[in-house]
């Protein structure tokens, strides 16, 4: 700060007068505290916010997208090959750790039964060549009547006869477990299904497939019940079993009896019941190979109708000729675009 010009000549600056009386008591009243109920105080006060706001620049401005103009539906020149998968059923995704993780009987059956199919017709096979070798030893018995036969030709044939027994005696188990667990899973796919429960329990069909005497009669009533409920009919009608389970039933009790026959048979001491067993075992091995393949077309029919067909395994087909079809309607004019 600069001082100013020097006052003038003869000037002397105006004193206030000193406050009144009145002015020093209102000054006193102004100081102290307002008494309640504050009638002087205003009843709304403003209220003030203050908003901190960023300067004009700081943000950078924000990029306008100019809407485009609507051109229509889309359109090609040709039909679009694009499109969803032609699925007709997928597996459902199973979460784990959940109930969705648990495999279903229904989701068992076409792998059961592909392996099962594969074993029926592997045990036909050896049962065939079982078969085979007895008959080469019984024909081998017929020559020893009137010539004698070699050592080598005797001792192969037994070898193979042994050997062959041996082993469909023993594989016969596998097909055997393998379709008593197809048929227990089976049972239960096909009740959850229809919704309703197995008509019988788990040891009425284990006596009736298992024990030996009981299960000649009781196993077209197990089969026969399971096609029952494969076919989806109404609980309430008494099962009917159709030609290929009865045929079915047939080698069935056709293997069993022969088998106790030829058992039977082996306790004789004569060379003629030494030679009828050996046809008998041979009737035994046949007998087993046709049961074994019709066990087989019956899981195969069974797990078809329960289960759905897997979309890889159907062959495509083709449309060769049309027969009896009016003739279709030609165009006049190419449509624009239209692939040549």
């Amino acid at each position: 700060m600069q001082p100013g010009p020097p006052p003038p000549p003869g000037y002397w600056p105006r004193q206030a007068p000193p406050p009144t009386a009145q002015q020093l008591q209102g000054r006193t009243l102004a100081a102290q505290p307002e008494p309640y109920p504050y009638h002087r105080r205003p009843a709304h006060r403003p209220k003030l916010r203050w908003v901190a706001t960023p300067p004009p620049g700081a943000w950078p401005r924000r990029r306008v997208v100019v809407p485009e103009r609507y051109l229509g539906p889309p359109s090609y020149p040709v039909p679009p090959r694009w499109g969803f998968p032609n699925l007709v059923w997928r597996r459902p995704t199973s979460v784990p750790g959940t109930a969705s993780d648990e495999i279903r009987p229904i989701d068992r059956v076409p792998v059961l039964s592909r392996s099962l199919i594969a074993v029926l017709f592997g045990f036909a096979a050896l049962a065939v060549v079982a078969a085979g070798a007895e008959i080469w030893r019984y024909v081998l018995l017929m020559q020893g009547r009137d010539a004698a036969l070699s050592r080598s030709v005797v001792a192969f044939s037994d070898g193979f006869v042994l050997t062959a027994g041996l082993l469909a005696s023993i594989l016969a188990l596998l097909p055997a477990g393998l379709s008593l667990w197809w048929l227990l899973v089976a049972r239960q796919a096909a009740a959850d299904v229809s919704g309703d429960d197995p008509p019988r329990p788990v040891w009425q069909v284990l006596v009736g497939v298992l024990v030996p005497v009981a299960n000649l009669p009781m196993a077209l009533s197990v089969v026969g019940e399971l096609e029952h409920a494969v076919l989806s009919r109404p609980r309430d009608v008494r099962p009917k079993p159709s030609r290929q389970v009865v045929v079915w039933w047939g080698a069935w009790i056709l293997n069993w009896v022969l088998l106790g026959v030829s058992i039977v048979w082996r306790f004789r001491d004569d060379v003629q019941s030494m030679a009828d067993s050996v046809v008998l075992v041979a009737l035994t091995d046949l007998a087993a190979a046709a049961l074994a393949v019709l066990t087989a077309l019956v899981v195969r029919r069974f797990s078809a109708l329960l289960a759905p067909l897997d979309a890889r395994a159907v062959r495509s087909m083709r449309v060769l000729k049309v027969a009896g079809a009016p003739e279709p309607e030609l165009r006049t004019a190419r449509p624009s675009g239209a692939a040549r």
